[in-house]
This record gives structure tokens, sequence and C-alpha cells, in this order.
């Protein structure tokens, strides 16, 4: 049994997390416990609990204009906020496993290795590249860019000519406790499809639209991932 802290447990995947049965002992503090910007409070609340392991969801994401918006919150809560958390984990020997996202990379091409250049499109992107920055510098993390959605898919359109490496939340959670012991950067997702095609395999009355090219700065083309990593790590089946 290992004991593991999640920051963010209150959000989406959070709340599919907390749904595994797990052999491990996990804690999913709340903001007045731990706050990712009050470092003091972040280093006193990790040494009462004394995790082995700490899961860092926590942080800005949807919606994605938000970080155009307003980003003194986005570099708050997914930079600052991060850099905290990886202090504070260094200082106490904690293993760190941040979600990223795969949108740190150009999305022109897909296929995308975790040693491909980097070049977000859009704040969001940025705002976790932000974050992966602080988390490289600690040797004993694991960096996952992650391809996630809920299931079923909660939109009743989908893009007909984008695509990505979309897994459900509940796979990434079953995944997610293989790669406890990984250190590095590894992609996580699922095969690559266009949205509209991946969406429709839970939700027959999808419809099609189309993601315009002036629209880029929003969504790339094509953000598909490459898996041979992640499967090398865990031992998938091709």
């Amino acid at each position: 049994m290992t004991k593991i802290i999640v920051t963010g447990g209150s959000g989406r995947f959070g709340k599919v997390l907390k749904r595994y049965k797990t052999k491990h002992k996990i804690f999913y503090p709340e903001k007045k416990d731990l706050d990712i910007l009050n470092i003091k409070k972040l280093k006193k609340y990790l040494l009462k609990k004394k995790p082995k392991i700490l899961i860092h969801l926590a942080g800005l994401s949807r919606p994605l204009d938000v970080h155009e918006k307003q980003i003194e919150r986005s570099i708050d809560l997914n930079i600052i906020g991060t850099a905290n958390v990886t202090k504070i984990c260094k200082e106490l020997n904690i293993k760190l496993i941040y979600f990223s996202t795969n949108y740190v990379y150009p999305g022109k091409t897909g296929n995308y290795k975790e040693t491909d250049p980097l070049l977000p499109v859009n704040n969001y992107a940025w705002s976790k590249l932000g974050g992966e920055t602080s988390v490289q510098l600690y040797k004993n993390s694991l960096i996952l860019r992650v391809c996630m959605t809920q299931k079923p898919f909660v939109h009743n359109k989908a893009f007909a000519n984008v695509k990505t490496s979309f897994i459900f939340h509940e796979d990434v959670v079953k995944i997610l406790f293989k790669l406890l012991n990984k250190k590095g950067v590894i992609n996580l997702g699922g095969k690559p499809d266009y949205i509209y095609n991946f969406a429709k395999k839970t939700n027959s009355n999808i419809k099609k639209i189309w993601l315009r090219k002036k629209d880029v700065s929003v969504m790339p083309f094509d953000s598909s991932i490459n898996l041979s990593k992640l499967k090398k790590s865990i031992k998938m089946k091709k």
C-alpha cells in the first residue's frame, strides 16, 4: 500500500479517480487544507500526511478562453501553483506525477513522440507547459501528457476534421496506477482518430462540425500522440 495525495480531486478527472478501488491509501484534500498557492499551508499538509507520491491535478482548464481573458489566473494556478508543488515535493522527497496535455505539441502533423519539439497553440497549453518546466527540474517526477475526455462524450457536435488521441477518464485511471513507479515524460491517450469518429462510438446522434483554419489557435488540427513509450512502459498489446 502506497500513501498518495491527489490535488484537484474535485475536478472532472478527480471525481472519476475517487470511484476507482485500489489498494493504495489516497487522500483528496480540499482547498482549505491544501492550497497550491499557499506554500506554507502546502508544506504543512504534506508534512502531516507524509505521502510517498503526489498526483498533481489541480489547475485551471475549461473553458479554454479563460486562459486568454484572465491570464493571471492561468499563470497563478497552472504555472506558479505547479512550481510550488514541485518545490515542496523536492524538499520532502515526494514523487510527483503531473498531468499535462498533448496540446503542448504543435498540432500539425500528429503522432507526436515525447522527444518531439513543443509549440503550444493556445494559452491553456502554454500554461501547462509552464507547469512542466518546473517539474522537469525535479528528477523524481513523471509528466503525463494526457489526452482524455468524459464518458459519454458530453457535446452534441464534434469536429470531423480534427484528429486527436482521446481516451475516457475511466481508462486513464486504470493506466495511471500502472505508471506510479515511472519517471520522465510519457504520452497517455488512445488510438488516433477524428473526434467525430471517437464521439460517435458512445453517441450515435452526434453531429459533424468542421474546424476552420483561422480557428487553429483554439484547437490544433492534429494533436494525436505516439503511444509507443506508454505501451512499452505498461506492456500493452499493440
